[in-house]
C-alpha cells in the first residue's frame, strides 16, 4: 500500500500510471462510494476505465470458477481480433455482432466459429469489419451505455458452428439463470484491469494467462437492491448485475464484450467490475434488453 501511495505522488508519475496507482488505493481501501469518487480529478482514457481490475482466488486457466464450454456449443460466440484476442462478442444477425463500446478500436477483425483459439478446427469463419458503431451516449462504463454494433464486411455462413443469439422481448427477472462465456484470463493479480493490448509492463503481460478454449459460467441475475448495495452510486438503468456475492466465480479481464444468455436470449454485455470473483463485487453487464430499438434502428440505418 505504502508503495502505491509513493507511485502515486511522484513527480513523475505519468497520468496513465497515476491513474491506476490512485485506484489500486481505493481498491485497498474500499472508500469509492459515488461516482466522482471513482472518476478522481480528471477522467482516465476510456479504455483503461473500461477495463477495471479483475483479480481472483481461482487459478485455473478459465472464467473463475467456470468450466471448459463443449465444443461449438455456443455457436452465437465471437473473439474480436486485434493481433490476439481482444474482446467478446455476439453474433445477432448474419452481418452484426454485439459487444462492448470499451471494447472499441479503429479497425480488427472477427473470429466465428471458433472453441480453441491456439488450432485450426475446420469450422472457424474469419471476417473484417466495416463499421463499428458505439451507443452515441457512451462516454465510460462507469455512465453506461456500454455497447456496441459491428457490422461485418459479409454475411457469416450459418452452420451448427456459427449461428446467432436472439435478442430478448423482456429483461430478465433476478434469480434468472444465465450462461457468461469468453476467452478471457484468471490470472490472479491486484493490479488494475487492462485492455489485453494495452498492459503497462511485460513483466504484468508474462504473467497473465489466458485460456485457449471458450470457459463457460453459469450464473444467476441479482436483483437491482443488490447490485446497487454492491456499488453505491455507480449503477444506473443500463446495467445488471450478475454473479454471486461470495468470492470464487466471476467473469475477468478478456472477457470484455462477451455474452450473457439466459433463457436462450442475449440479456447482457460483459462490461466491468471491481476486482474479479472478489466477496460482495459481482460481475456488472450492459443490459441488453435495454437497448432493442437502438440496435434495430441501427442495423436498419448502416
Amino acid at each position: 500500500r505504502k508503495k502505491r501511495f509513493r507511485l502515486a505522488e511522484h513527480p513523475q508519475c505519468s497520468h496513465l500510471k497515476c491513474y491506476v496507482a490512485y485506484f489500486q488505493i481505493y481498491l485497498l481501501l474500499g472508500s469509492f462510494r459515488t461516482k466522482r469518487d471513482l472518476q478522481l480529478s480528471s477522467p482516465p482514457p476510456s479504455h483503461l476505465l473500461g477495463a477495471l481490475p479483475k483479480n481472483g482466488d481461482n487459478d485455473d486457466d478459465k472464467i473463475v470458477g467456470g468450466y471448459t464450454c463443449d465444443i461449438n456449443a455456443l455457436p452465437y460466440q465471437v473473439s474480436l481480433y486485434a493481433g490476439s484476442h481482444l474482446c467478446g462478442g455476439a453474433l445477432i444477425s448474419r452481418q452484426w455482432v454485439l459487444s462492448a463500446a470499451h471494447c472499441y478500436r479503429p479497425r480488427f477483425h472477427l473470429r466465428l466459429g471458433e472453441h480453441n483459439l491456439a488450432v485450426t478446427e475446420g469450422t472457424e469463419q474469419f471476417v473484417s469489419a466495416v463499421k463499428i458503431i458505439k451507443h452515441p451516449k457512451y462516454k465510460s462504463i462507469t455512465t453506461g451505455h456500454d455497447i456496441m454494433l459491428i457490422k461485418l464486411a459479409k454475411p457469416v455462413i450459418l452452420d451448427e458452428s456459427v449461428n446467432t443469439i436472439s435478442l430478448p422481448s423482456s429483461c430478465p427477472e433476478s434469480g434468472t439463470q444465465c450462461l457468461i462465456s469468453g476467452w478471457g484470463s484468471t490470472q490472479p493479480s491486484a493490479r488494475m484491469r487492462y485492455p489485453i493490448e494495452n498492459i503497462a509492463d511485460n513483466e504484468e503481460r508474462v504473467r497473465s494467462k489466458f485460456p485457449n478454449s471458450l470457459q463457460c459460467l453459469r450464473a444467476p441475475v441479482l436483483s437491482n437492491s443488490t447490485c446497487h448495495k454492491a456499488y453505491p452510486g455507480l449503477i444506473n438503468n443500463s446495467m445488471m448485475c450478475v454473479g454471486f456475492l461470495e468470492d470464487g466465480k466471476d467473469a475477468c479481464k478478456g472477457d470484455s464484450g462477451g455474452p450473457v444468455a439466459c433463457n436462450g436470449t442475449l440479456q447482457g454485455i460483459v462490461s466491468w467490475g471491481a476486482g474479479c470473483a472478489l466477496k460482495g463485487k459481482p460481475g456488472v453487464y450492459t443490459k441488453v434488453c435495454n437497448y432493442i430499438k437502438w440496435i434495430q434502428d441501427t442495423m436498419a440505418a448502416n
